[in-house]
């Protein structure tokens, strides 16, 4: 099949609909940060006889099935969203983030048989958003025009900040003016009640045209291009220019494409992106993790901070991440993928370097080390949303899902890992030095990763996903394979 869906897509301008469909799409960063931080927040409370009475152990697995949820979601959903679409799934995992985060707060004792449905109802919503991350990704990726992906997705990446925002004011709200009883309850409440509005607004999204195409669904695909492109008309009240005939490309439907044909595309075809798709996952997600989820102990051990009062830091420290991607991700799209990649992470490590030093001195207090992190994250949060977008354009689309799902998964692994070992730092509070060298350890990480996007990212600014990684059904890349001699790989 010869096609100009690719080109028709990326010339169009931007519109009402390209807007509408990044607000229903991109809220699940929303949901996944509103939910981290609700968790977070009422982890203590539930420790009350009041509330379900449960082990500090019990609480603290909590997020340990949340985080193992994220993997299998985004592992599982992420096959299916190559398979069955993207729209599919992008109704299915936030229905099933509802279906999980709304019954557990239905969570009545802390029995045996309670602590089952409320570790199942977790890993439930855990799977959800793991899903989302897959599906939406891949749906935003392929029905944003080119020349504005970049700072979309770092934008819409960056919105977890604002769940987080969301989360602490309102779990703040509810746990100090609401019944303790019912508080916690409600918390859990407010991600499925937004999700709801939401899930009814993507109802009237499109399947992603270029999924549409590489599947073999010709007529399907051109409807929903035209439909688009008549609704950017009518929006903008201009005619769209015609599309240069030579822009187009020739596909033959792909068949189901399973796991060991990503391992081959990764090893194989691209070992380098692989490299670098991983290390930038690994290298921001161990960042946060060891310091979002430590923030408040070192508040509490080094610098006396209440506990009631450190969701006004959290508030801080979230504001300072969510601006990041906001004002500075278009020039992932001017200046370019790999100088943004090299400087957010080059910088934000050195910046945790230089505080490392300012806290170790004890020239620092609760104040100005959150303006530190405020600052350092500015530019971490614009790296990390830039980690997202990069191994979601630099695959070929019949495995793209899959290919966010395994490098998120991966880096949520290895994230889990922060937590554990920056609380160990901490400790007591007594020994500073210990967490000092922690800091120097996550500066030069982050610096790595830097280093390795600078000589190993790819140009991808303002540039067809076509152009970045030839589809699998691509004529073209068939035709190539064949000269070469080597086989098509993608027959598994």
């Amino acid at each position: 099949m010869r096609t100009l869906i690719p080109a028709r897509i990326d010339r169009l301008p931007w519109s009402p609909f390209h807007t509408r469909m990044v607000i229903a799409l991109g809220v699940a960063w929303i949901l996944d940060g509103l939910e981290i931080t609700v968790a977070s927040a009422i982890a203590d409370t539930l420790t009350k006889p009041e509330t379900l009475g449960l082990s500090s152990t019990a609480v603290g697995l909590l997020a340990t099935v949340y985080l193992l949820g994220e993997v299998v979601g985004a592992l599982f959903f992420g096959h299916l969203s190559d398979k069955l679409g993207r729209r599919n799934l992008f109704m299915i995992t936030l229905a099933v983030y509802l279906v999980g985060s709304g019954l557990t707060a239905f969570t009545l004792g802390n029995g045996a048989g309670w602590l089952v449905f409320l570790y199942l109802t977790r890993f439930i919503a855990g799977m959800g958003i793991g899903g989302e991350y897959a599906a939406i990704n891949s749906a935003i990726d392929e029905l944003i025009p080119a020349r504005y992906r970049g700072r979309v997705d770092i934008a819409v990446n960056g919105t977890y900040w604002a769940g987080a925002v969301l989360g602490t004011l309102s779990s703040y709200v509810l746990l100090n003016h609401v019944e303790l009883s019912l508080g916690w309850r409600l918390g859990f409440l407010v991600g499925p009640v937004l999700g709801l509005v939401i899930l009814v607004v993507r109802r009237h999204l499109p399947e992603s045209p270029r999924w549409q195409i590489m599947h073999g669904r010709t007529e399907e695909a051109e409807k929903t291009i035209k439909g688009i492109e008549e609704e950017v008309e009518k929006e903008s009240g201009s005619a769209l220019p015609a599309v240069d005939e030579k822009k187009a490309i020739e596909v033959t439907p792909a068949k189901e494409i399973g796991y060991l044909a990503l391992a081959r595309v990764l090893f194989k075809e691209y070992p380098s992106r692989a490299v670098l798709g991983a290390t930038l996952m690994i290298t921001q997600s161990f960042l946060y993790n060891a310091i979002f989820f430590t923030y408040t102990l070192v508040l509490g051990k080094f610098y006396g901070v209440p506990s009631e009062v450190t969701p006004l830091y959290l508030v801080a420290f979230a504001v300072g991440n969510l601006v990041g991607p906001f004002t500075i991700g278009h020039l992932f799209d001017t200046i370019g993928r790999r100088r943004m990649l090299f400087l957010t992470y080059a910088i934000s490590g050195a910046l945790l370097g230089v505080t490392a030093v300012l806290f170790y001195a004890g020239v620092l207090n609760a104040i100005t080390q959150t303006i530190a992190w405020c600052v350092i994250f500015f530019f971490a949060s614009a790296g990390a949303s830039a980690a997202y977008l990069t191994v979601s354009e630099i695959f070929p689309l019949e495995v793209r899902a899959k290919a966010i799902g395994v490098f998120f998964a991966i880096a949520q692994c290895f994230g889990a890992l922060g937590p554990v070992i920056y609380g160990a730092l901490i400790g007591t509070g007594d020994q500073p030095v210990r967490l000092f060298i922690g800091y120097l350890v996550g500066a030069v990480i982050m610096i790595a990763g830097g280093l390795v996007a600078r000589f190993l990212a790819v140009d991808a600014e303002n540039k067809s996903l076509e152009d970045i990684a030839m589809p699998l059904s691509s004529t073209a890349r068939r035709s190539h394979t064949r000269a070469e001699g080597a086989g098509s790989p993608f027959k598994t």
